[in-house]
């Protein structure tokens, strides 16, 4: 007699739940929902208000070429940190790009300028990493020391250089390079001429997107074209490759990668001599859109790029949403924007009541209550005025990347080495 064995399966695994984190998830299709409600937003506010130039090809090509030098700091700020080294000293290093950029470009050309402003920058990455990495002094100190050092630097520089011989006979001061030649530009022919006609039509939505577009086709500098690949490039070398995944490891947990065979110090030498770089690029952008250097002209934009870095939470693109953000705040000002500011006043309201619905939605009162108070002053700040002052339309900038960085700051999620002392051996 025959018995047939029959098995039983091992029970199943009970099904875990994971926690939901509340927070909804970014896909590419909700991001371009985001985006065209944003423009349908703005459109309406342009209409309502009459203020054309807010979404005009003029403010959104001066939008990115605010952007750029800003991006750039923010990049260089991504790669260093990213290896877990603050780099609070991209101020200097874009001062030291301006300088240097400028000195070599009177002299020859915009892309030996570009060169030497780049080289201008690593070294001062160099010296930042040389001070944190082998010597473990505080990155926030380093920094700012580096800042400090680079503006006396370049101050007695400028003096000794640019007074003498050929750069004084062709306009060069104590504050000031003798000019150089600009950079090639790029316009889409054809489609500029077109993206115009329909922006000077006003019509709704079809005009703000002409007028967008219209600008980022017409008069592109070679070095805004070279920061897009930059970031693209970034996004790769860090998220797609070997190398990008060990640097990385080298800001989240040094101890574990040095223990799987990483050179600590070697990679965040690299990033930080990178960050440099990038740095000096972002700088001598600012003395080639100029034509010349200018002492004081990076303005506070290492800064600024160090709060795009943090709004975009250490990541390329939504470093380069911020980017543009505080570009075309910077924009504003530059074009004294009084009008287009007043109306976005009326902008910010709305969606600052947007945010104290969600918020009172999520039980959070408080914050809710705030956002919602804002939203009245601002609106009624609004129907009482006809414009802005000067001084407020200067400080847009500022202004704004204290509300991101305020607005911003629940979500961020740091390297969680970034900044902390690393000493070869320690995990031994």
């Amino acid at each position: 007699m025959s018995a047939t064995a029959t098995q039983t399966p091992p029970p199943a695994a009970p099904r875990v739940e994971r926690p939901s984190t509340g927070r909804l998830r970014i896909t590419p299709a909700i991001m371009l929902l985001i985006v065209a409600g944003a423009l349908i937003v703005v459109s309406a506010v342009r209409a309502v208000t009459g203020a054309e130039d807010i979404t005009s090809a003029g403010q959104v090509a001066g939008a990115l070429s605010g952007a750029v030098p800003i991006g750039l700091a923010g990049l260089a700020g991504l790669w260093s940190e990213r290896a877990g080294v603050v780099n609070i000293g991209l101020e200097g290093m874009m001062i030291l790009g301006t300088f240097f950029g400028a000195w070599a470009g009177w002299q020859t050309n915009p892309w030996m300028a570009v060169l030497a402003g780049v080289l201008g920058g690593a070294v001062g990455g160099l010296v930042h990493a040389v001070v944190t990495v082998t010597f473990g002094v505080d990155h926030i100190i380093a920094g700012v020391a580096i800042n400090i050092l680079a503006t006396g630097v370049t101050t007695y520089l400028a003096k000794k250089l640019f007074t003498t011989g050929d750069a004084v006979e062709k306009g060069g001061t104590p504050k000031q390079s003798p000019p150089m030649t600009d950079i090639k530009h790029f316009t889409v022919p054809g489609l500029s001429h077109w993206l115009g006609d329909l922006q000077a039509h006003h019509w709704f939505l079809v005009s703000d997107l002409a007028g967008i577009v219209g600008g980022l086709v017409t008069n592109i500098s070679s070095l805004t074209l070279l920061a897009v690949v930059l970031f693209v490039l970034t996004f790769f070398v860090l998220w797609r490759t070997s190398f990008g995944l060990r640097l990385r490891s080298c800001g989240e947990n040094p101890t574990a990668a040095e223990s799987l065979g990483v050179n600590v110090y070697t990679y965040k030498y690299v990033a930080v001599i990178v960050s440099g770089a990038l740095a000096g690029l972002g700088g001598v952008f600012l003395a080639i859109q100029t034509h010349f250097y200018l002492e004081g002209q990076t303005g506070g934009r290492g800064y600024i790029g160090l709060a795009a870095m943090i709004f975009g939470n250490w990541r390329p693109g939504g470093l380069a949403a911020g980017a543009g953000l505080f570009g075309y705040a910077d924009s504003l000002q530059l074009r004294n924007g009084g009008d287009s500011v007043h109306a976005l006043l009326l902008l910010i309201a709305l969606l600052l009541v947007v945010m104290g619905a969600w918020k009172l939605y999520r039980k959070a009162y408080v914050s809710g209550s705030i956002s919602v108070a804002f939203a009245v002053l601002l609106t009624v700040w609004y129907m009482l005025t006809d414009s802005v002052p000067d001084e407020v339309v200067q400080g847009t900038p500022y202004v704004v990347t204290l509300l991101v960085m305020g607005l911003s700051a629940q979500r961020l999620r740091m390297p969680k080495a970034d900044g902390v002392p690393y000493r070869k051996g320690q995990g031994g």
